[in-house]
């Protein structure tokens, strides 16, 4: 690999660790109950932080192609230290509320510019074929670093429910020299792609046009959307079978261990499986999890979680590789930002529906819904893959 862009790589596992070294996920809806919400308004507060992500995103991703991966990265790492920072000191809904408005400006650079920068870099010296298996060891590491946050955010809750955010924002801010530490890689940007009208005529077209990248778009989105939240359904889950909260930070990571062993492992069933096979593998795997976990919401049942969260591991590089392989670099950001657009899209719609039936119905409910939301989503999505010929 070219000598300068060898720094990349490890550039983009330090800020793939100050994403997802994420202390405050463990405990955050006791932090919420603690200040006095209910799951209603948590549901919101993350639609709110998806609302701002959606602001952004497309934006985001074009200004990645243009503006250059490097200064989007940075961009979000500033923000994310700085939303990190306004919840440390923060009280009340709409306090919370503008550092998740601030979180989700700063997420939205991040996303599509990182998956970008590293196919991109692998691109420039003739090893884009690596990207599942390194986009599958930089999902594993942070899942790796997640795991253990949930530890650390554990210990560091039975200090305060407030003290993990403090140590998150030194975290966060880490990511802001990895991003200045980093190299563009030299693309071929076409010149008429500068134009932010033609840019979306562009990504119209190409959507309406390329059937295989659209269906990959849509089903890693919807299939994003479950995983997103299914990760907001556990605390809960875990609440209602009465684990003791000593153990909320344990679980949490060994449920990430999961899904970094799993991601490490991605490449293998990309190899093995068809583009057919592979997604109908990811469907049932994932509707399955969602359904089964609200029926047995035992203690027992917590195995359940953990099947999910490996079939979860496996989905996200190979579903993020598809997306890559049908678009082109010019547009590789933008187009990986549409994918996670629509993920918050629809999290901001499902989202406070599944917390208001988790207060006023019942977690399993909740459960059961969500799963048969992706499943319907996801399969009329993939349809065509088995009445058409597309690739395989």
């Amino acid at each position: 690999m070219n000598t300068h862009l060898k720094r990349n790589i490890p550039a983009l596992y330090v800020i793939k660790i100050s994403k997802w070294f994420n202390m405050v996920m463990p405990v955050v809806v006791l932090f919420y109950n603690d200040n006095g919400m209910g799951m209603h308004e948590i549901f919101i507060l993350k639609s709110i932080y998806s609302v701002a992500i959606v602001a952004m995103e497309i934006p985001s991703g074009y200004l990645a192609d243009v503006w250059g991966r490097k200064k989007t990265l940075l961009l979000g790492s500033i923000l994310g230290a700085a939303g990190f920072l306004i919840y440390s000191f923060s009280y009340g809904f709409m306090a919370f509320a503008l550092a998740e408005v601030i979180l989700g400006l700063g997420h939205s650079f991040f996303s599509g510019a990182d998956s970008a920068m590293l196919y991109d870099t692998l691109k420039a010296t003739g090893k884009e074929n690596n990207y599942v298996k390194q986009e599958g060891r930089i999902t594993s590491v942070g899942n790796f670093a997640e795991a253990f946050a949930g530890i650390a955010g554990g210990l560091l809750a039975t200090i305060t429910l407030r003290t993990p955010f403090f140590f998150q924002t030194i975290v966060a801010f880490s990511a802001i020299p990895a991003s200045v530490f980093m190299i563009e890689p030299a693309i071929h940007v076409k010149d008429h792609i500068h134009s932010v009208k033609k840019l979306f005529l562009f990504v119209r077209n190409s959507l309406v046009s390329n059937l295989n990248l659209r269906i990959a778009i849509l089903f890693s989105a919807f299939t994003g959307t479950a995983t997103l939240t299914f990760a907001w359904l556990v605390q809960p889950y875990l609440k209602e079978v009465n684990i003791p909260v000593a153990w909320f930070g344990i679980i949490w990571t060994m449920l990430n261990l999961a899904v970094g062993v799993a991601s490490a492992f991605a490449y293998k069933i990309e190899e093995k499986l068809s583009s057919r096979k592979s997604s109908l593998f990811i469907l049932v795997s994932i509707a399955t999890g969602f359904i089964l976990s609200g029926m047995f919401i035992i203690r027992a049942g917590i195995i359940l979680l953990f099947f999910f969260y490996i079939f979860r591991g496996l989905a996200t590089p190979i579903l993020k590789n598809r997306i890559n392989q049908y678009t082109d670099s010019e547009v590789r950001a933008t187009m990986l930002s549409v994918r996670n657009f629509v993920i918050r899209i629809n999290f901001a719609v499902i989202g406070p529906a599944l917390g208001y039936l988790t207060d006023n119905l019942s977690l399993k409910s909740a459960f059961i819904i969500a799963g048969c939301i992706y499943f319907t989503g996801s399969a009329f999505v993939i349809f065509p893959l088995f009445v058409k010929k597309v690739s395989k």
